[in-house]
């Protein structure tokens, strides 16, 4: 039968005053029984710790590389639709970069873990242990701010600095998931553009169909100011050229081209005199300074390329008979531009000359041999729908020129009284506005980045170096189990007689 005895008896004392052990029963390992294979923890082995330690300085230098090709590339580019459609762009940037951490971090706190486990072991193998620095210390039942409490009180600086860097790790996962993010920017990029034309005489020249259509475009934009047609931008013509599939629309696109830049070299007149002979008789006389206009036309030239003259005549509202003309002597010159194109409507942007046109073709030599049309007056035709063209455009662009002095603030008097209002009106300009394109491109943020890569490269140098000077400390202690388990400690202290001086419900102090 058993008899049970309280905590408070005094009657029979179950606690042994002294203890004998039988540590010298234990058999030898490796001579009288075969030698355990020492325990070590998958996560102490110093090689596991050092390829995780150098994979986390690696990222914290890969991560500032990263930061400074970020900002030196204006980011890095991404699809221009989310391929998941279930998640939000947001998410896919702090959530995978999070997830990605997480087992760095987790891997640190097991690691810490174990060198709090093993700690009081490590103290007695050490010999000359206190019991509350040995056997009573317990790392694993103490939350983290104990055990730096702790650990600096029995100056256990391993186990401290161990617990520092697990609760530094931590912050990983904030910081990886505030590292990544999206921005509308202006970026360029390289690019392929497909020329589909080259310039050259058009074989239907003679038709007058395209002077016809410039003509009419000439007095439709001033009619309802519309601007330059595509290809075209003030006194530049390139060559049309087509944007790659896919381009983004709100964007420009940058090449390189061949243009032909036209000079319409009109000049007003020195001195303009108006004699009124009769009410319905009326004589102008214009004269021009020699330098300027030498020669109204060479007799070898052929009529198409000859200078033209514009006069205009009108009334005022004196009744007074107002007169101007303007001379011009139009000019064209081939160079190799850089221009851009507006994706959104197709307009030119400025051209810039990058090199003369050196190639010989039939606008730099034979027939054209460089001359400009003066698009106003043609050879003569027997074909009536060519006369008709050629009538319509030498009455449609003075009548355009005419149209735009009328349309100005202070009506057609103004272009009148000012000496070079109608020569303003032949050389007039747009100044076109350009729009860059802003795309979506994936930033890294430089604060984050710099506090992440401090704490990779910060935390695998410690955690190495720690790890190595636990090895060492732990080179006397041979475990053959895990010392978490009740049997593991009850073998452990078999056959120290210490459990004699033990009672189940002793606490802490009665058994310091």
């Amino acid at each position: 039968m058993s008899r049970s005895v309280t905590p408070t008896s005094d009657t029979v004392s179950p606690r042994s005053q002294r203890f004998r052990d039988s540590v010298h029963n234990i058999p030898t390992p490796g001579t009288e029984v075969h030698q355990p294979k020492r325990y070590e923890p998958l996560v102490l082995n110093i090689y596991i710790v050092g390829t995780i330690a150098l994979l986390m300085i690696c990222l914290g230098i890969a991560l500032e590389i990263a930061l400074r090709l970020s900002g030196r590339n204006n980011g890095f580019p991404v699809a221009e639709k989310n391929v998941f459609a279930f998640a939000s762009t947001q998410t896919l940037t702090s959530f995978f970069p999070s997830l990605l951490v997480i087992p760095l971090a987790y891997f640190w706190a097991v690691a810490d873990w174990m060198l709090r486990w093993y700690q009081p072991y490590v103290t007695l193998s050490e010999g000359n242990a206190p019991a509350a620095r040995s056997i009573l210390l317990d790392y694993i039942a103490l939350n983290r701010l104990y055990t730096l409490y702790y650990s600096l009180k029995h100056r256990h600086w391993l186990i401290n600095v161990s617990t520092l860097t697990a609760l530094s790790a931590i912050f990983m996962q904030p910081l990886a998931g505030s590292l990544f993010q999206v921005r509308q920017v202006s970026y360029t990029a390289a690019a392929t553009a497909t020329s589909t034309r080259s310039i050259g005489l058009s074989p239907t020249i003679s038709q007058l169909t395209a002077f016809l259509a410039s003509a009419g475009y000439a007095d439709a934009a001033v009619y309802t100011n519309l601007q330059d047609p595509p290809f075209v931008h003030g006194a530049w013509s390139a060559a049309p050229f087509t944007a790659p599939a896919g381009s983004i629309l709100n964007g420009t696109l940058a090449v390189n081209t061949t243009a032909v830049q036209t000079h319409v070299n009109c000049i007003k007149p020195t001195s303009f005199t108006t004699t009124n002979f009769t009410s319905s008789s009326v004589v102008l006389s214009a004269t021009f300074s020699p330098s300027s206009a030498s020669t109204c036309a060479p007799s070898y030239q052929d009529q198409n390329f000859q200078p033209v003259f514009f006069w205009y005549y009108r009334l005022s509202d004196n009744g007074d008979a107002l007169g101007t003309a303007v001379f011009c002597q139009p000019s064209i010159a081939i160079f190799v531009v850089a221009t851009t194109m507006d994706l959104n409507d197709g307009s030119m942007g400025d051209c810039i000359i990058v090199e003369p046109f050196e190639y010989t073709n039939n606008v730099t030599g034979n027939p054209l041999d460089g001359e400009a049309f003066n698009g106003v007056v043609f050879d003569a035709s027997n074909n009536s729908y060519i006369t008709a063209r050629a009538l319509a455009i030498n009455s449609g662009i003075p009548g355009a020129i005419y149209r735009f002095a009328s349309q100005q603030p202070d009506g057609p008097q103004s272009v009148f009284d000012d000496p070079y209002g109608f020569l303003n009106a032949t050389n007039n300009t747009t100044i076109s506005a350009e729009l860059t394109s802003n795309i979506q491109r994936l930033f890294i943020d430089t604060l984050s980045a710099h506090l992440l890569s401090v704490l990779f490269i910060c935390i695998g140098i410690t955690c190495l170096i720690i790890h190595i000077l636990h090895k060492r400390s732990r080179r006397n202690l041979w475990l053959t189990s895990p010392p978490g388990s009740i049997a593991a400690i009850v073998s452990l202290t078999s056959r120290s007689g210490f459990g004699e001086l033990l009672l189940p419900y002793d606490d802490v102090t009665r058994m310091n």
